[in-house]
């Protein structure tokens, strides 16, 4: 019997992303370098698996009842667009708490969607972060509302097992395992399930995550950061020690050249996270050895970043006139082993 060329629902459309060569970014090197665009996805980035993957557990399961369940989760953006995406679909009513750091746009695309979005507006007196307000709101609406439920993506073992078709489709797409794996890391969801994958059936990948400078997520102290997606204030409970083979730190400014870089040589609009993972992918260039296989993962679209990383008055109001890094040969810069 034929298999159908369609799917039942927007929900048959998230995976098997596409993997793409970039031909520009590593030409003066023989190393091989290929982008998974989870931009792709109906809801526009990586998240929309976790999403799926966490909402349909919890159906199954019972903790979930579509007509009369709330779902309530804390995001910086792309986990609230495939969560309202998918509890659209299944009839659950969604409440996102964010802050104000939370891009204009993702905000909207939730609500058009049907979700509520709360905007907590005060930091946590402590680390001066908005996370760990978030977090309390969460619990305090999931424990107060009826039927209320919490998929706290930062402990969620679904959240990470979705990750393992995003290793799996990577494998198959490259008959066989890369070398490298470059990936954002902030709920570790992407990261754990990655490496379990990998671990798990032996393949060998050497597993590098990318995080914020200003992130505790490997044990550096809190500091400010300008852009959502990756990195963390509060270390997620998904953290176990030697997930990462390597970790590199990647700075605000960083993010923006990776981002810019990416634009311009490969044309591919992506968003800050895409650009820390090639900022560390260039900044690590010369310590791989000739011939291997990277993969970097792109988690999301840059459409959501046009007023900020993509806007030149934005970038040098905060960074000043930095066009030259991104108009330049990338220059390898220090990077933290882990």
């Amino acid at each position: 019997m034929k298999t159908p060329a369609f799917t039942s629902g927007i929900t048959g459309t998230v995976g098997s992303t596409p993997l793409v060569e970039l031909t520009r970014l590593a030409e003066n090197s023989t190393v091989r370098v290929f982008a998974k665009l989870e931009a792709y996805n109906p809801g526009g980035s990586i998240k929309d698996r976790s999403a799926l993957e966490m909402i349909r557990h919890g159906i199954a399961t019972g903790r979930i009842v579509p007509g009369r369940s709330v779902v309530v989760e804390s995001s910086s953006g792309n986990l609230g667009i495939g969560l309202a995406q998918v509890c659209a679909y299944f009839g659950i009513r969604f409440i996102c708490v964010v802050d104000p750091r939370t891009n204009v746009q993702n905000i909207a695309i939730m609500r058009a969607l049907g979700a509520e979005v709360e905007v907590v507006t005060r930091t946590d007196p402590v680390t001066g972060e908005y996370l760990p307000v978030r977090i309390r709101r969460v619990r305090e609406l999931a424990a107060k509302l009826p039927g209320g439920y919490w998929p706290d993506q930062y402990s969620n073992p679904r959240n990470p097992r979705a990750h393992h078709t995003t290793m799996r489709e990577i494998v198959e797409a490259l008959s066989g395992p890369p070398d490298l794996l470059f990936c954002a890391t902030s709920s570790c969801g992407t990261l754990r399930g990655c490496a379990e994958y990998s671990r798990k059936n032996g393949l060998g990948i050497r597993i590098v995550a990318v995080d914020a400078v200003g992130s505790t997520i490997f044990g550096n102290p809190v500091g400010p950061r300008l852009i959502p997606g990756h990195g963390a204030a509060v270390r997620p409970a998904l953290y176990r020690d030697g997930l990462a083979d390597e970790v590199v730190h990647v700075d605000d400014a960083g993010a923006v050249v990776g981002c810019r870089r990416l634009a311009g040589q490969e044309a591919i609009l992506a968003g800050g996270s895409s650009g820390a993972v090639v900022t560390a992918l260039e900044r690590s260039l010369d310590r791989i050895p000739p011939g291997s296989t990277c993969v970097l993962v792109f988690p999301d679209r840059g459409e959501r970043y046009l007023d900020t990383i993509y806007d030149d008055d934005w970038v040098r109001s905060r960074f000043g006139d930095i066009s030259h890094l991104w108009k330049q040969d990338a220059t390898v810069m220090e990077t933290s082993a882990y």
